[in-house]
């Protein structure tokens, strides 16, 4: 792909971008150490420890895929196949998938958990961890059937320059789907995008209210400053609000970008743009979990003890 030849000699996109992904890579893994930690001194699990662990080994491995996938196009290497490409397209559209349905899991488990007993939530407050693997598992089953037309799409084009294909890497080229299937795909997609963002919007707001009305309720009784303390569930319900708005602006962000590069005849600057926003939740998430766990101290004091022991 002769016009995007260009990207491998940027450095400074090249530089910015690796940077990011080594960066992710170390945050996810020290988060993921740290539920690891977690479960091996038998601490008390929230509810959301689960899928905040589990989203870190997603993010891990989407970032290292996206680290092999960026080396083909920053022309480290050229000699992938066609089973190559749709391989490590599928594997990143797995992970990436899984990401999305676990953000989707984590939002709903954080509602249910602030639900009041009143409220028609409160009814999953007791469910087991079964039920929220097998509610994972359907939301991720479904967002990833819709994008089964990779298996076709995806192609290897080391040598060839069409206008019809769309750049993923030196590599590997998304060739366009027959007319009518566009029209089918793009709905299915759209219907996708909106059914997540519109659980995610759900939960949010469910949240918010809550908090709003907590903090009138705490106005007007006059509460003494120990009891107005923020509680841990307050913590991370705004943890969890601030990581869904950066998601969901993410989102429409990178739709917007993927427009724009249909319209513009795939511009190598939006797609320069694309690699950085896509990722940017992959490395934030982590810093924000991180900078909001009080139980880290916890674990650091454990550690040592039974360092200090053995």
């Amino acid at each position: 792909m002769s016009k995007n030849n260009r990207m491998h000699r940027n450095i400074n996109i090249r530089n910015t971008f690796f940077s990011e992904v080594g960066f992710g890579i170390s945050a996810n893994v020290i988060l993921l150490l740290f539920h690891f930690f977690i479960f091996v001194l038998r601490l008390k699990p929230k509810s959301t420890d689960l899928p905040i662990g589990l989203l870190a080994l997603v993010h891990l491995a989407m970032l290292i895929t996206t680290g092999y996938t960026a080396m083909d196009i920053f022309g480290y290497k050229n000699d992938w196949d066609d089973i190559t490409c749709k391989c490590l397209i599928l594997i990143y559209r797995l992970v990436r998938g899984l990401s999305v349905c676990l953000t989707c899991l984590l939002s709903i488990l954080q509602a249910i958990t602030l639900s009041p007993r009143s409220s028609c939530l409160a009814k999953f407050k007791h469910r087991s961890l079964h039920h929220s693997l097998c509610l994972l598992l359907l939301l991720w089953v479904f967002y990833i059937s819709i994008s089964s037309h990779l298996l076709i799409s995806i192609i290897a084009t080391p040598n060839l320059t069409s206008e019809n294909l769309m750049y993923v890497s030196e590599s590997c080229s998304l060739s366009p789907l027959p007319h009518p299937y566009q029209h089918v795909f793009s709905r299915l997609l759209t219907f996708r995008e909106v059914l997540c963002m519109g659980l995610m919007a759900f939960a949010s707001g469910y949240m918010v209210l809550f908090l709003f009305r907590h903090k009138r309720q705490s106005r007007h009784l006059h509460r003494t400053s120990l009891t107005s303390k923020t509680s841990p569930e307050q913590r991370a319900t705004r943890t969890i609000l601030l990581l869904l708005s950066f998601f969901m602006a993410m989102s429409i962000l990178d739709s917007l970008i993927s427009y724009s590069r249909l319209t513009l005849h795939d511009d190598p600057i939006f797609y320069c743009i694309q690699l950085l926003e896509a990722h940017s939740y992959a490395t934030v998430s982590p810093l924000v979990f991180i900078s909001t766990e009080k139980r880290i101290i916890i674990v650091l004091r454990s550690i040592c003890k039974k360092g200090v022991s053995s």
